[in-house]
């Protein structure tokens, strides 16, 4: 079998069955089935070039060559700028969008036509997608467009080589405060990106230190430029996360208020030298005021202020700076219950809509607070008519088991998509404010949180793999289903094995339910450690600085976020969505202990008792999960032992760290409500 072609210098470092788990998705078995192996490569036996090569093109028919290789154990002869009866044709089209591409095929030639190089390896990739799923090239008349312009991962790695809230090893762009000299994995990690669709990344944290400040200075950037060339061969934009004070850290200047002449100096100055030497870069992403962060509150400036001095500093180089909305007060006295950070996104940029530049987009997580497992849809989407947006997904699970658990993360973020804001009436989906058709927006797309880090299979568990490749594929069609996308995942990461298949699947779809369930109950989230974010740990965040997120007592539980009573947060949603949570009798069961106050004994809308409701899921949980282990224990004689016995041990922790969670939780509500339950009997 033909090695994963990126891979050569990683054949020394790891065993061939760590490289099978090195390989993600891009497996390309041998091809067992001679019937159809017969059938398809009459398509693949040549390919003619009509368009001019460039290293874009030059990656997608190495791709080409490697898969074909592995597969059918075939070398396709390329030739340029010739007419084939049998094969592969490849051409472009002035006149799609520079993402399109089609694949027609007939008489066993197939044709792809793209709107750029990129949409051409976009295309490479999307048939050999249909080779790995063994399906027919017969007859295809296939016409794809991302949903989204942009679509984006943000790296929150440091240069002392760490990754804040990474969970997959260390990063494998810094060490040492230096950029990595062997940067053949970045090369294997962008054509993973570029085979799900993503075509733009930051490398570094959004918080910014003071070393990470001078990416922006000639003391990186000529390996920023490196760094971001092998990306561009991929057709991925590079961006750098930046800090908003560099003026007063870089000894520059005493202050970094955006009105200031000298400051908008420095600014222009720094952009003008970064796009000499990085002229591809995309722009820059800033945290600004949020979590110890400077910005130009501390100016006594506005968002809109701060944000378009940078935008209109990287305006003549076509930059655009991608402004995160995670921005509320850090500290709040556990006694006033009106204040309530889950308005604050909302409270601070709602009032600035209209107010930015044109190369100013906004960076809006899918929750108003921090990436729960449950939590509703940040009311601020729907509500920038006149913004660039972007949706922020996290892939890296920090609540969500933090790539230890098995959590398949797609079906939660079909959820965020589908949710209906009634900003323009009943329809106006989240998937179509964010691709920037509800409002007509220059820039718009999705952006998640990275889940990589330099492990041998990228994301420390090999089933964290999957919601790496889920994203891309939903963002690129978030028509597609969760079931559509985890299949073809299985497929081309374990084989066809339909006992594999359908197991893997059992595993695989309920399983965030299932973290739900053993964790955090009806929406209420932040029962976990406060300093790293992971087991159980009630009143974590109750009474800290951080602010109260339960409010449990002897009488009952949850956050009154209501307009008549509460902090008046669902007041940030239209009408539609306003009246369903402000009702307690029509807020969804899932959502309302983030709504309501309730004593223990409300009854849900499922018929049962708040505090049943507690006890009963954390037992089901734990069950989900042990069930989880019975499936994968049924597979050990179709998977290679490397992979299995990696995934088994990981499943064996989740168990462990599932039942603390149901004995801490249920002890706690056992005692906090003083109600008896017939599951105590099993604890006490």
């Amino acid at each position: 079998m033909v090695k994963f072609r990126a891979s050569e210098r990683m054949v020394d470092m790891l065993s061939e069955e760590m490289l099978t788990s090195y390989r993600a998705w891009l497996q390309y078995e041998p091809i067992e089935d001679q019937s159809y192996a017969s059938n398809v490569s009459a398509y693949l036996k040549n390919v003619a070039v009509n368009l001019d090569c460039d290293e874009i093109i030059d990656n997608a028919l190495i791709e080409w060559q490697t898969a074909l290789g592995s597969m059918l154990q075939m070398n396709s002869a390329v030739d340029v700028g010739s007419e084939l009866d049998q094969g592969l044709i490849l051409k472009l089209d002035a006149s799609y969008q520079e993402d399109t591409y089609t694949i027609d095929s007939s008489e066993n030639l197939l044709t792809l036509t793209g709107g750029s190089s990129r949409a051409i390896l976009y295309g490479i990739f999307h048939v050999l997608r249909l080779i790995q799923q063994r399906k027919s090239l017969d007859n295809l008349s296939i016409k794809e467009t991302p949903k989204n312009k942009i679509r984006m991962i943000n790296h929150w790695d440091d240069m002392d080589g760490s990754v804040e809230r990474g969970y997959a090893g260390e990063s494998f762009f810094f060490k040492d405060y230096k950029f990595i000299k062997d940067r053949q994995r970045i090369h294997d990690y962008a054509r993973l990106l570029s085979s799900v669709g993503i075509n733009a990344l930051t490398i570094n944290n959004v918080n910014v230190h003071k070393i990470e400040t001078e990416l922006v200075t000639d003391t990186y950037l000529a390996d920023v430029k490196l760094t971001s060339d092998i990306f561009n061969q991929y057709g991925i934009t590079m961006y750098l996360s930046i800090n908003y004070a560099a003026p007063i850290e870089l000894g520059v200047l005493d202050t970094a208020d955006p009105l200031d002449e000298n400051v908008i100096a420095f600014w222009e100055k720094t952009a003008k030298r970064v796009y000499e030497v990085v002229p591809n870069l995309g722009g820059f992403l800033v945290k600004a005021d949020s979590e110890n962060r400077p910005g130009p509150f501390t100016y006594n400036r506005d968002h809109a202020e701060g944000a378009n001095m940078l935008g209109k500093a990287l305006e003549p180089y076509g930059g655009i700076v991608i402004w995160r909305c995670f921005v509320y007060n850090n500290k709040q006295d556990w006694r006033d219950r009106k204040t309530d950070r889950a308005r604050a996104a909302y409270d601070h940029f709602k009032p600035l809509d209209g107010k930015f530049n044109d190369n100013v987009v906004l960076q809006i997580k899918n929750g108003p607070m921090d990436f729960q497992v449950r939590e509703p849809v940040s009311p601020l989407i729907g509500e920038l008519k006149d913004t660039n947006q972007f949706l922020e997904f996290q892939i890296a699970q920090e609540y969500l088991g933090q790539q230890r658990h098995l959590v398949y993360l797609i079906p939660q973020w079909k959820e965020v998509l589908e949710f209906d804001t009634y900003a323009k009436g009943k329809g106006t989906k989240v998937k179509d404010i964010v691709s920037g058709e509800v409002f007509d927006n220059k820039i718009a797309g999705i952006v998640a949180v990275s889940n990589v880090g330099i492990d041998y299979n990228w994301t420390g568990h090999t089933m964290a793999q999957l919601n790496l490749y889920g994203y891309g594929r939903l963002i690129w069609n978030p028509d597609l289903t969760a079931e559509e996308i985890a299949m073809e995942w299985i497929k081309q990461t374990f084989g066809h094995d339909p006992q594999l298949i359908e197991t893997i699947m059992k595993m695989v779809m309920p399983s965030w339910e299932a973290y739900e369930n053993y964790t955090s109950p009806l929406g209420i989230g932040w029962m976990v450690n406060v300093s790293h974010h992971y087991g159980p740990n009630i009143d974590g965040y109750e009474y800290d600085m951080w602010g109260t997120y339960h409010y449990a007592d002897r009488n009952g539980i949850g956050v009154d976020r209501t307009i008549a009573t509460g902090t008046g947060y669902t007041g940030q949603y239209y009408k539609e969505n306003q009246e369903l949570y402000e009702s307690i009798e029509t807020c969804p069961d899932e959502l309302l202990l983030f709504f309501h106050h309730v004593p223990y004994t409300h009854v849900l809308q499922s018929g049962k008792t708040v505090i049943q409701h507690i006890y009963d899921t954390h037992f089901k949980g734990v069950e989900q999960v042990e069930e989880m282990i019975e499936h994968w224990t049924s597979l050990e004689d179709k998977i290679d032992q490397r992979r299995y016995q990696d995934v088994k041990e990981r499943l064996e922790h989740q168990l462990w760290s599932a039942k603390e969670w149901r004995d801490t939780i249920n002890t706690y509500f056992y005692r906090k409500s003083g109600i008896a339950d017939e599951h105590n009997r099993k604890i006490y």
